[in-house]
Order: structure tokens, then sequence, then C-alpha cells
């Protein structure tokens, strides 16, 4: 098995982010399958073609894309992605969309392949917070997100694919007050315990039930 992992690169005020940083410091094996670790840009559509490329280049099995929540204090894997672009600042070119569909021909809204319930129980055992999200935002997170399930739609039809949002990293809040924070540690372990999750439930049902979600 192959999984694709994708971390952004930094955007906004923040010279640091957390997803490629994690992404980079994962293991190239994770229980079995195959790592295979990309970089992404912080810029609607050209996050797309880099992961179409890989998608390409590599023939992964999954694709787990990986972004920074700032304000969150757990590991959130994603549910549902949302056709819908609303930049509230521009992204690393200074495209700032607004109310604007990321494809016409496109369904409102595709749900995640990926067994989020088993992931966010994954992610709790090894001692790190997790909740199921049911909102990827409106920023480059839900648009690659979405981009990834628009290709399995129209191409990649085997592929399965979701997206997990992760805290700021404790340098990133010195100066943001109140504002919760994982160690670079910890989310290099959550994510870990979410692929290990990703592979042991590979052709099973995702879990029924679990506590906790953010609406």
């Amino acid at each position: 098995m192959k999984i694709l992992v994708t971390g952004f690169d930094p955007f906004g005020d923040d010279k640091i982010n957390p997803a490629i940083e994690a992404v980079k410091r994962l293991d190239n094996e994770i229980a079995g399958a195959k790592i295979i670790k990309v970089e992404i840009p912080t810029v609607f559509g050209d996050c797309a073609d880099v992961v179409h490329d890989a998608i390409e280049q590599h023939q992964p099995d999954y694709v787990l894309n990986i972004g920074q929540a700032g304000g969150r204090y757990a590991l959130t894997p994603e549910r549902v992605a949302i056709n819908f672009d609303d930049g509230r600042i521009a992204d690393n070119k200074g495209y700032q969309p607004i109310a604007t569909p990321i494809h016409e021909d496109g369904q409102n809204a595709y749900f995640t392949q990926l067994p989020v319930k088993a992931m966010v129980k994954a992610i709790r055992e090894v001692g790190i917070p997790a909740l199921v999200s049911t909102t990827a935002g409106t920023f480059v997170c839900n648009h690659i997100m979405y981009q990834v399930q628009y290709m399995i739609d129209k191409e990649f039809h085997d592929l399965k694919a979701g997206f997990m949002h992760i805290p700021f990293l404790p340098e990133q809040v010195v100066a943001r007050p109140d504002t919760p924070s994982l160690s670079l540690a910890d989310d290099v372990r959550g994510i870990t315990a979410a692929i290990t999750a990703i592979v042991e439930m590979d052709g099973k049902k995702d879990l029924q039930s679990i506590e906790g979600h953010i609406a």
C-alpha cells in the first residue's frame, strides 16, 4: 500500500507551518504502508496541480492532506469538503477568492473516504486530543480537500482521500495569548496513529460512533 501525505508551506504572517514540518518527519513506512511525502503551496489551484502530478507519478492508494488550523486544540480529521472558495486572507500568490465555486461541474460537497472516527480513536489512544470535524473552512485547506475529491470523481476512481487539520506549534502562539498549540513531536505521533488506522481499516467500514466532534 502507498499513502501520499502532503503538507502546506507557511502562509500569512507565520514563518513556519506545522503541516509540512510534521509531514517531513514521518517515517517512510508506517504500518507496512509506504509513505510518500510532498510539500504543496498555500495557493488556490497550484496546490491541486502539485497533488495531481504526485498522484499520477506515485499511484497511491490513499491521499492524506495535512493543514494548519490555528485556534483548534486537537487533530481534526475532516468529514466533508465544500465547493466554495472564500479566503479570509490572500494566498501565497496574493489571490483572494470571494464566494467562488471551485468547479462548476463538481458536486456541492464531497465526503471523505477515510475512516475518520477510527482515526480519531487511534490518535486519542496515543494520548493526543482528536475530534472529527465537519468543517474544513473555505481557505486553501478545504480547497485541496475538495480538489482531490473532484479528481476521484472525475479521474482517479479507486483512490481514497481526506484531510486532517493540526493545531499551531508552541512557537506560533508566543504572541497569541490563550491560543492552544501542540508540539511537533505530538503532531507526528498523532498523524502516525491516524495513518495506522487508515491502513488497519482498509476495506472495512468506519466505526459507527465515537464521542466528540466539531460542528
